[in-house]
Protein backbone atom coordinates (compact mmCIF):
# COMPACT_ATOMS: atom_id res chain seq x y z
CA UNK A 1 0.00 0.00 0.00
CA UNK A 2 2.34 2.75 -1.13
CA UNK A 3 1.70 6.29 -0.10
CA UNK A 4 0.16 8.76 -2.52
CA UNK A 5 1.43 12.12 -3.66
CA UNK A 6 0.36 15.21 -1.84
CA UNK A 7 1.03 13.90 1.66
CA UNK A 8 0.42 16.62 4.26
CA UNK A 9 3.55 18.40 5.36
CA UNK A 10 6.05 16.96 7.78
CA UNK A 11 5.08 13.30 8.25
CA UNK A 12 7.15 11.70 10.99
CA UNK A 13 10.14 9.59 10.11
CA UNK A 14 9.65 5.84 10.35
CA UNK A 15 10.74 4.73 13.82
CA UNK A 16 9.40 3.50 17.14
CA UNK A 17 6.36 5.89 17.17
CA UNK A 18 5.38 4.48 13.78
CA UNK A 19 6.02 0.94 15.06
CA UNK A 20 3.73 1.45 18.04
CA UNK A 21 0.98 2.95 15.91
CA UNK A 22 1.31 0.22 13.30
CA UNK A 23 0.88 -2.45 15.98
CA UNK A 24 -2.29 -0.75 17.18
CA UNK A 25 -3.56 -0.59 13.60
CA UNK A 26 -2.80 -4.24 12.82
CA UNK A 27 -4.52 -5.48 15.98
CA UNK A 28 -7.46 -3.05 15.93
CA UNK A 29 -11.04 -3.95 15.18
CA UNK A 30 -12.15 -3.29 11.62
CA UNK A 31 -14.21 -0.22 12.57
CA UNK A 32 -11.27 1.34 14.44
CA UNK A 33 -8.87 1.22 11.49
CA UNK A 34 -10.39 4.21 9.74
CA UNK A 35 -9.74 6.29 12.85
CA UNK A 36 -6.12 5.14 13.08
CA UNK A 37 -5.34 5.38 9.33
CA UNK A 38 -8.02 7.27 7.38
CA UNK A 39 -5.84 7.97 4.32
CA UNK A 40 -4.68 4.37 4.09
CA UNK A 41 -8.21 3.00 4.31
CA UNK A 42 -9.49 5.49 1.73
CA UNK A 43 -6.64 4.89 -0.70
CA UNK A 44 -6.71 1.09 -0.53
CA UNK A 45 -10.35 0.37 0.18
CA UNK A 46 -11.74 -1.51 3.16
CA UNK A 47 -12.15 -4.85 1.36
CA UNK A 48 -8.69 -4.85 -0.22
CA UNK A 49 -7.13 -3.76 3.06
CA UNK A 50 -8.77 -6.70 4.83
CA UNK A 51 -7.31 -9.08 2.23
CA UNK A 52 -3.82 -7.63 2.76
CA UNK A 53 -4.03 -7.91 6.52
CA UNK A 54 -5.42 -11.45 6.33
CA UNK A 55 -2.52 -12.40 4.07
CA UNK A 56 -0.06 -10.90 6.54
CA UNK A 57 -1.56 -12.86 9.42
CA UNK A 58 -1.41 -16.05 7.37
CA UNK A 59 2.34 -15.52 6.94
CA UNK A 60 3.30 -14.44 10.45
CA UNK A 61 0.54 -15.90 12.61
CA UNK A 62 -0.99 -13.94 15.48
CA UNK A 63 0.68 -10.52 15.54
CA UNK A 64 2.57 -10.05 18.81
CA UNK A 65 4.43 -6.81 18.17
CA UNK A 66 6.10 -4.37 15.78
CA UNK A 67 9.61 -3.13 16.38
CA UNK A 68 11.96 -0.73 14.70
CA UNK A 69 14.96 -2.41 13.06
CA UNK A 70 17.76 -1.20 10.73
CA UNK A 71 16.03 -3.05 7.86
CA UNK A 72 12.66 -1.39 8.55
CA UNK A 73 9.64 -2.03 10.76
CA UNK A 74 9.47 -5.73 11.65
CA UNK A 75 5.99 -7.21 12.19
CA UNK A 76 6.46 -10.09 14.62
CA UNK A 77 4.04 -12.97 14.92
CA UNK A 78 3.75 -16.43 16.41
CA UNK A 79 4.90 -18.09 13.15
CA UNK A 80 7.26 -15.57 11.58
CA UNK A 81 8.05 -11.99 10.67
CA UNK A 82 7.32 -9.53 7.87
CA UNK A 83 8.92 -6.20 6.91
CA UNK A 84 6.86 -3.04 6.72
CA UNK A 85 7.18 0.69 6.12
CA UNK A 86 4.95 3.29 7.74
CA UNK A 87 4.80 7.01 8.36
CA UNK A 88 2.70 8.87 10.89
CA UNK A 89 1.31 12.37 11.19
CA UNK A 90 1.83 13.89 14.64
CA UNK A 91 2.41 10.37 15.97
CA UNK A 92 -1.35 9.86 16.13
CA UNK A 93 -2.47 8.89 12.63
CA UNK A 94 -0.95 6.29 10.33
CA UNK A 95 -0.38 8.26 7.16
CA UNK A 96 1.20 5.67 4.87
CA UNK A 97 1.78 1.94 4.92
CA UNK A 98 3.61 -0.67 2.85
CA UNK A 99 3.94 -4.33 3.86
CA UNK A 100 6.52 -6.47 2.10
CA UNK A 101 5.42 -9.80 0.63
CA UNK A 102 6.93 -13.00 1.92
CA UNK A 103 8.68 -13.83 5.17
CA UNK A 104 11.47 -11.81 6.71
CA UNK A 105 14.42 -13.31 8.54
CA UNK A 106 16.69 -11.15 10.63
CA UNK A 107 20.20 -11.71 9.24
CA UNK A 108 22.63 -13.31 11.66
CA UNK A 109 25.57 -11.58 10.00
CA UNK A 110 25.09 -8.20 8.39
CA UNK A 111 27.69 -7.50 5.69
CA UNK A 112 27.59 -3.87 4.50
CA UNK A 113 27.12 -3.36 0.77
CA UNK A 114 30.44 -1.54 0.60
CA UNK A 115 32.24 -4.45 2.26
CA UNK A 116 30.84 -6.92 -0.28
CA UNK A 117 31.95 -4.68 -3.14
CA UNK A 118 35.39 -4.27 -1.56
CA UNK A 119 35.76 -8.06 -1.30
CA UNK A 120 34.87 -8.54 -4.99
CA UNK A 121 37.34 -5.88 -6.06
CA UNK A 122 40.08 -7.24 -3.79
CA UNK A 123 39.79 -10.71 -5.34
CA UNK A 124 39.70 -9.17 -8.83
CA UNK A 125 42.83 -7.07 -8.23
CA UNK A 126 44.72 -10.01 -6.73
CA UNK A 127 43.92 -12.15 -9.77
CA UNK A 128 45.08 -9.38 -12.10
CA UNK A 129 48.25 -8.87 -10.08
CA UNK A 130 49.02 -12.58 -10.28
CA UNK A 131 48.64 -12.60 -14.06
CA UNK A 132 50.75 -9.42 -14.41
CA UNK A 133 53.50 -11.06 -12.36
CA UNK A 134 53.21 -14.14 -14.61
CA UNK A 135 54.06 -11.94 -17.62
CA UNK A 136 57.41 -11.20 -15.99
CA UNK A 137 58.00 -14.91 -15.37
CA UNK A 138 57.10 -16.11 -18.88
CA UNK A 139 59.54 -18.83 -20.13
CA UNK A 140 59.04 -18.00 -23.84
CA UNK A 141 57.67 -15.40 -26.21
CA UNK A 142 54.61 -17.51 -26.92
CA UNK A 143 53.91 -17.87 -23.20
CA UNK A 144 54.38 -14.12 -22.76
CA UNK A 145 51.86 -13.38 -25.54
CA UNK A 146 49.33 -15.74 -23.98
CA UNK A 147 49.74 -14.27 -20.51
CA UNK A 148 49.52 -10.71 -21.79
CA UNK A 149 46.30 -11.58 -23.65
CA UNK A 150 44.86 -13.00 -20.43
CA UNK A 151 45.73 -9.74 -18.64
CA UNK A 152 44.17 -7.75 -21.49
CA UNK A 153 41.00 -9.85 -21.24
CA UNK A 154 40.86 -9.14 -17.50
CA UNK A 155 41.14 -5.39 -18.03
CA UNK A 156 38.56 -5.50 -20.82
CA UNK A 157 36.09 -7.23 -18.53
CA UNK A 158 36.90 -4.88 -15.66
CA UNK A 159 36.40 -1.73 -17.72
CA UNK A 160 33.31 -2.98 -19.52
CA UNK A 161 31.50 -4.87 -16.78
CA UNK A 162 32.81 -4.00 -13.32
CA UNK A 163 32.16 -0.21 -13.49
CA UNK A 164 35.60 0.97 -12.27
CA UNK A 165 34.31 4.58 -12.21
CA UNK A 166 32.53 3.61 -9.00
CA UNK A 167 35.95 3.19 -7.33
CA UNK A 168 37.79 6.13 -5.76
CA UNK A 169 40.59 7.40 -8.01
CA UNK A 170 43.32 6.42 -5.56
CA UNK A 171 42.32 2.78 -6.03
CA UNK A 172 41.32 2.89 -9.69
CA UNK A 173 44.45 4.61 -11.06
CA UNK A 174 46.98 2.18 -9.52
CA UNK A 175 44.91 -0.76 -10.77
CA UNK A 176 44.84 0.70 -14.27
CA UNK A 177 48.60 1.37 -14.05
CA UNK A 178 49.05 -2.38 -13.71
CA UNK A 179 48.41 -2.65 -17.46
CA UNK A 180 51.57 -0.58 -18.06
CA UNK A 181 53.52 -2.85 -15.72
CA UNK A 182 52.38 -5.86 -17.77
CA UNK A 183 53.42 -4.16 -21.03
CA UNK A 184 56.80 -3.26 -19.55
CA UNK A 185 57.55 -6.96 -19.25
CA UNK A 186 58.05 -6.89 -23.03
CA UNK A 187 61.60 -5.73 -22.21
CA UNK A 188 62.42 -9.42 -21.53
CA UNK A 189 61.38 -10.61 -24.99
CA UNK A 190 64.81 -10.30 -26.70
CA UNK A 191 66.26 -12.70 -24.12
CA UNK A 192 63.46 -15.29 -24.39
CA UNK A 193 63.26 -18.23 -26.80
CA UNK A 194 60.48 -18.06 -29.37
CA UNK A 195 58.92 -21.26 -28.11
CA UNK A 196 59.31 -23.65 -25.23
CA UNK A 197 55.88 -23.96 -23.73
CA UNK A 198 52.98 -21.59 -23.46
CA UNK A 199 50.90 -22.66 -26.46
CA UNK A 200 47.94 -23.53 -24.22
CA UNK A 201 48.13 -20.11 -22.53
CA UNK A 202 48.08 -18.44 -25.93
CA UNK A 203 44.92 -20.33 -26.87
CA UNK A 204 43.32 -19.43 -23.52
CA UNK A 205 44.28 -15.77 -23.92
CA UNK A 206 42.82 -15.52 -27.41
CA UNK A 207 39.64 -17.31 -26.33
CA UNK A 208 39.14 -15.10 -23.26
CA UNK A 209 39.78 -11.86 -25.13
CA UNK A 210 37.44 -12.84 -27.97
CA UNK A 211 34.77 -14.20 -25.62
CA UNK A 212 34.74 -11.20 -23.29
CA UNK A 213 34.80 -8.82 -26.25
CA UNK A 214 31.83 -10.51 -27.90
CA UNK A 215 29.90 -10.62 -24.63
CA UNK A 216 30.46 -6.92 -23.92
CA UNK A 217 29.75 -5.83 -27.49
CA UNK A 218 26.39 -7.59 -27.48
CA UNK A 219 25.45 -6.38 -23.99
CA UNK A 220 26.43 -2.77 -24.70
CA UNK A 221 24.58 -2.60 -28.00
CA UNK A 222 21.51 -4.50 -26.81
CA UNK A 223 18.11 -3.05 -27.67
CA UNK A 224 14.73 -4.28 -26.51
CA UNK A 225 13.16 -3.36 -29.82
CA UNK A 226 10.62 -0.77 -28.69
CA UNK A 227 11.75 2.80 -28.04
CA UNK A 228 10.12 5.87 -26.51
CA UNK A 229 7.75 7.66 -28.87
CA UNK A 230 10.14 10.60 -29.20
CA UNK A 231 13.62 11.38 -27.83
CA UNK A 232 13.71 12.73 -24.29
CA UNK A 233 15.70 15.66 -22.97
CA UNK A 234 18.53 14.48 -20.75
CA UNK A 235 17.31 15.34 -17.21
CA UNK A 236 20.67 16.43 -15.73
CA UNK A 237 22.77 19.42 -16.75
CA UNK A 238 26.32 20.75 -16.60
CA UNK A 239 28.31 17.67 -15.70
CA UNK A 240 29.69 14.26 -16.57
CA UNK A 241 27.00 11.64 -15.98
CA UNK A 242 28.15 8.05 -15.68
CA UNK A 243 25.71 5.24 -16.44
CA UNK A 244 26.21 2.75 -13.62
CA UNK A 245 23.42 0.41 -14.80
CA UNK A 246 22.14 0.12 -18.36
CA UNK A 247 22.34 -2.05 -21.45
CA UNK A 248 21.64 -5.76 -21.86
CA UNK A 249 20.72 -8.17 -19.09
CA UNK A 250 24.33 -8.81 -18.02
CA UNK A 251 25.05 -5.10 -17.64
CA UNK A 252 21.75 -3.95 -16.15
CA UNK A 253 20.28 -5.38 -12.97
CA UNK A 254 16.89 -3.89 -13.89
CA UNK A 255 16.48 -6.31 -16.78
CA UNK A 256 14.75 -8.94 -14.62
CA UNK A 257 11.81 -6.54 -14.13
CA UNK A 258 9.87 -6.25 -17.42
CA UNK A 259 8.73 -2.66 -16.84
CA UNK A 260 12.29 -1.56 -15.96
CA UNK A 261 14.27 -3.51 -18.54
CA UNK A 262 15.44 -0.34 -20.31
CA UNK A 263 16.18 1.59 -17.10
CA UNK A 264 19.32 3.59 -16.40
CA UNK A 265 21.00 4.37 -13.08
CA UNK A 266 23.00 7.58 -13.41
CA UNK A 267 25.68 9.03 -11.14
CA UNK A 268 27.94 12.05 -11.53
CA UNK A 269 31.69 11.73 -11.89
CA UNK A 270 34.34 14.41 -11.62
CA UNK A 271 37.19 15.22 -14.03
CA UNK A 272 39.26 12.33 -12.68
CA UNK A 273 36.36 9.90 -12.80
CA UNK A 274 35.62 9.85 -9.07
CA UNK A 275 31.97 9.80 -7.99
CA UNK A 276 32.58 11.25 -4.54
CA UNK A 277 34.50 14.20 -3.15
CA UNK A 278 37.98 13.46 -1.86
CA UNK A 279 38.69 10.30 0.11
CA UNK A 280 36.24 11.19 2.86
CA UNK A 281 33.17 9.57 4.31
CA UNK A 282 31.29 7.50 1.76
CA UNK A 283 28.57 7.00 4.38
CA UNK A 284 27.47 10.62 3.89
CA UNK A 285 25.09 11.44 1.05
CA UNK A 286 26.56 14.91 0.61
CA UNK A 287 29.96 13.46 -0.30
CA UNK A 288 28.55 12.08 -3.58
CA UNK A 289 28.75 14.50 -6.51
CA UNK A 290 25.29 13.63 -7.84
CA UNK A 291 23.51 14.22 -4.53
CA UNK A 292 21.44 17.40 -4.63
CA UNK A 293 21.93 17.99 -8.36
CA UNK A 294 18.96 19.65 -10.04
CA UNK A 295 16.66 17.33 -11.97
CA UNK A 296 14.69 18.57 -14.98
CA UNK A 297 11.68 17.12 -16.78
CA UNK A 298 12.80 15.00 -19.75
CA UNK A 299 9.50 15.44 -21.60
CA UNK A 300 6.16 17.18 -21.78
CA UNK A 301 3.26 15.49 -20.04
CA UNK A 302 1.15 15.21 -16.92
CA UNK A 303 2.36 14.10 -13.49
CA UNK A 304 0.54 10.88 -12.58
CA UNK A 305 2.41 10.24 -9.32
CA UNK A 306 4.78 12.22 -7.11
CA UNK A 307 6.21 11.74 -3.64
CA UNK A 308 8.42 14.05 -1.61
CA UNK A 309 8.34 12.93 2.03
CA UNK A 310 10.64 9.90 2.31
CA UNK A 311 13.97 10.09 4.10
CA UNK A 312 17.18 9.47 2.19
CA UNK A 313 18.87 6.16 2.90
CA UNK A 314 22.26 6.03 4.55
CA UNK A 315 24.74 5.09 1.79
CA UNK A 316 25.59 1.41 1.81
CA UNK A 317 22.36 0.36 3.54
CA UNK A 318 18.73 -0.08 2.53
CA UNK A 319 15.90 0.38 4.99
CA UNK A 320 12.61 -0.95 3.62
CA UNK A 321 10.72 1.81 1.81
CA UNK A 322 8.52 2.16 -1.28
CA UNK A 323 11.01 1.06 -3.97
CA UNK A 324 11.01 4.28 -6.01
CA UNK A 325 11.30 6.50 -2.95
CA UNK A 326 10.63 10.15 -3.68
CA UNK A 327 9.73 10.27 -7.35
CA UNK A 328 7.98 11.91 -10.29
CA UNK A 329 6.11 9.86 -12.92
CA UNK A 330 5.11 11.67 -16.13
CA UNK A 331 2.51 10.48 -18.63
CA UNK A 332 3.46 11.70 -22.11
CA UNK A 333 0.32 10.30 -23.68
CA UNK A 334 2.34 7.49 -25.25
CA UNK A 335 4.32 6.15 -22.27
CA UNK A 336 5.05 6.74 -18.59
CA UNK A 337 8.48 8.20 -17.81
CA UNK A 338 9.61 7.48 -14.25
CA UNK A 339 12.32 9.36 -12.31
CA UNK A 340 13.12 7.95 -8.89
CA UNK A 341 15.24 8.19 -5.70
CA UNK A 342 14.83 11.97 -5.37
CA UNK A 343 15.89 14.01 -2.37
CA UNK A 344 13.32 14.61 0.33
CA UNK A 345 11.62 17.99 0.32
CA UNK A 346 12.78 19.04 -3.17
CA UNK A 347 10.02 17.77 -5.50
CA UNK A 348 8.30 20.78 -7.08
CA UNK A 349 5.24 19.11 -8.67
CA UNK A 350 2.20 17.13 -7.58
CA UNK A 351 -0.10 14.59 -9.15
CA UNK A 352 -2.15 16.20 -11.92
CA UNK A 353 0.31 19.00 -12.68
CA UNK A 354 1.24 19.59 -16.33
CA UNK A 355 4.99 19.70 -16.96
CA UNK A 356 7.16 20.78 -19.86
CA UNK A 357 10.55 19.44 -20.92
CA UNK A 358 13.28 21.31 -19.04
CA UNK A 359 11.08 22.23 -16.08
CA UNK A 360 12.71 21.83 -12.66
CA UNK A 361 11.31 18.75 -10.88
CA UNK A 362 13.52 18.43 -7.82
CA UNK A 363 16.96 17.15 -6.82
CA UNK A 364 18.73 13.80 -7.02
CA UNK A 365 18.70 11.95 -3.71
CA UNK A 366 19.03 8.52 -2.16
CA UNK A 367 15.50 7.50 -1.17
CA UNK A 368 13.77 4.19 -1.85
CA UNK A 369 15.54 1.00 -2.89
CA UNK A 370 18.94 2.63 -3.22
CA UNK A 371 22.38 2.04 -1.73
CA UNK A 372 23.90 5.35 -2.84
CA UNK A 373 22.74 8.65 -4.38
CA UNK A 374 21.78 8.26 -8.05
CA UNK A 375 19.02 8.94 -10.54
CA UNK A 376 16.88 6.07 -11.77
CA UNK A 377 15.04 6.75 -15.04
CA UNK A 378 12.99 4.48 -17.26
CA UNK A 379 10.02 4.62 -19.59
CA UNK A 380 7.31 1.99 -19.88
CA UNK A 381 4.31 1.26 -22.05
CA UNK A 382 1.74 -1.46 -21.33
CA UNK A 383 3.95 -2.80 -18.55
CA UNK A 384 7.08 -3.17 -20.68
CA UNK A 385 10.23 -1.08 -20.47
CA UNK A 386 11.27 0.93 -23.53
CA UNK A 387 14.64 1.77 -25.02
CA UNK A 388 15.54 5.29 -23.94
CA UNK A 389 16.70 7.93 -26.41
CA UNK A 390 17.92 11.44 -25.59
CA UNK A 391 18.24 14.42 -27.88
CA UNK A 392 21.88 15.04 -28.74
CA UNK A 393 23.09 11.76 -27.20
CA UNK A 394 24.20 9.17 -29.73
CA UNK A 395 25.54 5.67 -29.24
CA UNK A 396 24.53 2.98 -26.77
CA UNK A 397 23.22 3.90 -23.34
CA UNK A 398 24.92 1.22 -21.30
CA UNK A 399 26.96 0.66 -18.17
CA UNK A 400 30.31 2.41 -18.44
CA UNK A 401 29.09 5.19 -20.77
CA UNK A 402 29.63 8.80 -19.71
CA UNK A 403 27.18 11.42 -21.01
CA UNK A 404 28.55 14.96 -20.95
CA UNK A 405 26.14 17.88 -20.78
Amino acid sequence: MPEKAGTPAQPRRTGQPAADLLFRFLTAERAQREVLAPRVVTAVGDERLEQILDGTRERVGEITGVRDHPDGLVIEGTRGRALAFATTRDGQVLDGLLIAPGHYRIPRLRVPHGARAALVWTVWVLLLAARIDACWQAPSRIAWCGRLLIVAAGYLLMEGWQSPARLPWWIRRPVEAGALVALASASRLPRLPASGGGEAELVVGVALLAGFGWFLLRARRHRWGTAVSRPLTFPLRHGNWYIAQGGGARLNHHASFPEQRGALDVIQVGPGGARARGTGARGVNESYLVYGQSLYAPCDGTVVSAADHLDDQEPGTIRYQPPYGNHVFIDTGAEIVKLAHLRRGTVTVRTGDPVHAGQLLGEVGNSGNSTEPHLHIHAERDGLGLDLQFTGVTGPLCRGRTVRT
